[in-house]
């Protein structure tokens, strides 16, 4: 009540004596809480395992986005066509949902509820877009190797961002308009144990909004997964006859699998299995591949991408590591 008075949430006394008191504090909220579909508290070993790693994958995951981004922006010749204009978009709105994570927990600590529903409304827009930037991608994928012929669109990159960072921004724009409260601060309840953590409040708000949203993308993304994969399957095996080297394309064949799969935020889907006995085991699952997503796309479109290696050589390197022939 403005009077001053400290705050037990999320602390301990160790111990206390007639000179001194020591307490430890602690405000873990771990990647899983933005699609923890039972929404209910976990062990406390388990919250400050998936903390740490969620926190270390969110750190490097920002990392290398951040060095994706610089290097397809500062190589004009990497972000000409619509496939790297589209990844570009995908780092910025991955890159902008970690920042917010990393930064949630130490936002709700002042306590001040209109700084805590502006963090949640960003955290809950962009991991929206996020989503919307990955179902493009597969989408793009379905067009240029499946339709391949008579997909010309017109302004095709300025729609896919009126879609990309449009649609999120109409849902959090309909969820002010019925009730700003469904963000915010939670308290230490059985159906909100989140107390430190700034975010969707409103179960109800947050299946509809949320979950039912990302369900959609991720049962849309899966489907142009497997159709792809056959697509590539099927124009390898008319132009490749079994050989020795059948190996090498099984790998190369894993490869794409993998870097799709990242890429359309398949992994994402562990959530949907974090159920009963098999919880926690699907949220460590959840946490580790989906807080190292951005790393996973710097490896494979940025670290493994020939294209990108020879211009980075072409321009960063210098003695025998630069690539002084190459047009």
């Amino acid at each position: 009540d403005g009077l001053g008075g400290w705050s037990t949430s999320g602390c301990e006394m160790e111990y206390t004596d007639m000179n001194y008191t020591i307490c430890f504090c602690n405000h873990l909220t771990h990647f899983g809480v933005l699609l923890d579909l039972s929404r209910t508290k976990i062990d406390i070993t388990h919250d400050r395992v998936l903390t740490l790693i969620s926190y270390a994958g969110c750190g490097a995951s920002s990392l290398f986005l951040g060095i994706t981004l610089v290097t397809y922006l500062a190589l004009e010749k990497l972000r000409r066509n619509n496939p790297s204009k589209i990844l570009l978009n995908l780092c910025a709105a991955l890159l902008m949902l970690n920042m917010v994570f990393l930064t949630n927990s130490w936002v709700s600590s002042f306590n001040q509820p209109g700084l805590c529903i502006t963090v949640a409304v960003l955290l809950h827009y962009f991991l929206l877009a996020a989503f919307t930037w990955m179902c493009l991608e597969s989408v793009h994928f379905y067009l240029a190797l499946v339709k391949v012929f008579n997909v010309y669109v017109p302004k095709y990159i300025l729609k896919c961002c009126i879609v990309g960072w449009g649609m999120p921004a109409i849902v959090i724009t309909i969820v002010l308009i019925i009730n700003k409260d469904f963000y915010g601060n939670g308290s230490y309840s059985e159906s909100n144990p989140f107390s430190d953590f700034c975010w969707i409040q409103g179960n109800t708000v947050f299946y509809i909004s949320v979950v039912a949203y990302v369900f959609l993308i991720f049962l849309t993304n899966t489907a142009m997964f497997i159709t792809v994969l056959l697509q590539i399957h099927s124009m390898k095996s008319r132009t490749e006859s079994r050989s020795r080297f059948w190996k090498q394309g099984f790998l190369q064949d894993l490869k794409s699998a993998f870097s799709l799969m990242f890429l359309l935020g398949l992994t994402w889907g562990f959530v949907f299995f974090a159920w009963g006995a098999v919880r926690i085991f699907f949220l460590y699952l959840f946490s580790i591949f989906n807080t190292l997503q951005g790393f996973f796309i710097f490896v494979f479109h940025c670290l493994m991408k020939e294209e990108v290696v020879k211009q980075c050589r072409a321009h960063f390197c210098w003695g025998r590591f630069r690539l002084s022939n190459y047009s």
